[in-house]
């Protein structure tokens, strides 16, 4: 069927509100293809394809949206799905949520979660804004290096579901201070017998919970990892970040710093949802700093308007001026603003 044919017959059948014939034709897609097609419905539409899904593709979806589409949506749906969304999405994307939600949103969203998830977005948010333990997970397996290769595989299967990734799994000792890490393959691969210590090199690489989020991003481009351990300033492991949420902030930081080089503020939400007001204080003092700038140049044409009145022909090469004195000016602050986002400038060198 033609790609515009099946996008009228979804979109008919979400008129319906045929949910049983909306679940047959959305069961192939995955959730990012759901949240790509959900961006383009109005929100009545999206809640109804997230009820046709079953609960734990409506979580998966959820979760791929933008932020400012789950805010709506959590104050449309019912308290019911609101309260099982919330309390099954991965706690690292919850967080993310909770920090774009007002005071009195989050609160409410706290009180609807159970008890132990409670607790887990509560200690999340009590680390500093934009620190990598805002972006980590509670979910690891973390192994003792006494257990051998055969408890450490029964162990895997019975909590590896609770998992974030299992590519890579902890070992800490009885305090619960990190002292290595260890692929998968290597248990995979290893005789039933050999214990975890036969396996243990004890060099691996940690992230501190209190560290800046730009900090895990450096350390994930060194180190070519799909995740990494946090650990707080005992050394205790307390979570990990994956490769997902750093790809997130490396994005969110190349967007601040675009947006920089354009003259203005960062925006801290989507262009096309930031309130007029908002993007007039983000835009204002740069342009006014502009015009002051600008009302010099025309003091100076003046203060040569006699020299200017016996050449007319000079007028000519006053935009050519002008035009060269802003391009060159934007080439030198992508440049410096692009190397100071890489590291390879800082204020030492200025």
């Amino acid at each position: 069927m033609p790609v515009h044919r099946l996008w009228l017959n979804i979109k008919q059948v979400i008129q319906e509100r045929n949910l049983t014939q909306l679940r047959q034709i959305l069961e192939g897609w995955t959730a990012v293809e759901l949240a790509e097609f959900m961006s383009d419905l109005t929100l009545a539409d999206q809640m109804v394809v997230l009820r046709s899904l079953s609960s734990h593709r409506a979580v998966e979806t959820f979760q791929y949206l933008l932020p400012g589409t789950q805010e709506h949506l959590l104050k449309v749906l019912t308290s019911d799905e609101v309260t099982v969304i919330l309390n099954t999405m991965s706690p690292d994307d919850r967080t993310v949520l909770l920090e774009e939600l007002s005071a009195p949103d989050s609160k409410h969203v706290l009180e609807l979660l159970a008890p132990d998830e409670r607790a887990v977005a509560v200690s999340l948010l009590e680390y500093p804004e934009n620190s990598v333990g805002r972006r980590m997970t509670p979910d690891y397996i973390a192994l003792r290096d006494d257990w051998t290769v055969q408890q450490v595989l029964a162990y895997i299967r019975e909590h590896g579901q609770d998992s974030e990734t299992l590519n890579v799994v902890y070992v800490v000792d009885e305090k619960g201070v990190l002292i290595d890490d260890i692929r998968i393959r290597e248990f995979l691969l290893a005789p039933l017998t050999y214990r975890v210590s036969d396996l243990m090199d004890k060099r691996f690489v940690a992230l501190q919970a209190t560290d800046d989020q730009e900090t895990a991003v450096a350390v994930f481009k060194r180190e070519d990892r799909t995740a990494l351990p946090v650990v707080n300033s005992q050394g205790v492991l307390v979570g990990i970040v994956t490769i997902d949420d750093v790809l997130d902030v490396a994005e969110e930081e190349a967007t601040e710093d675009i947006q920089k080089i354009g003259g203005l503020e960062a925006l801290d939400e989507p262009y096309m949802q930031i309130a007029f007001g908002r993007m007039v204080k983000k835009r204002a003092g740069w342009l006014v700093l502009l015009f002051l700038g600008e009302m010099l140049t025309a003091t100076a044409m003046g203060f040569f308007e006699g020299e200017i009145a016996r050449a007319v022909v000079l007028t000519l090469f006053i935009p050519l001026i002008i035009s060269s004195g802003g391009n060159s000016g934007s080439q030198a602050s992508t440049l410096a603003i692009r190397a100071l986002a890489l590291g390879e400038v800082g204020l030492r060198d200025g």
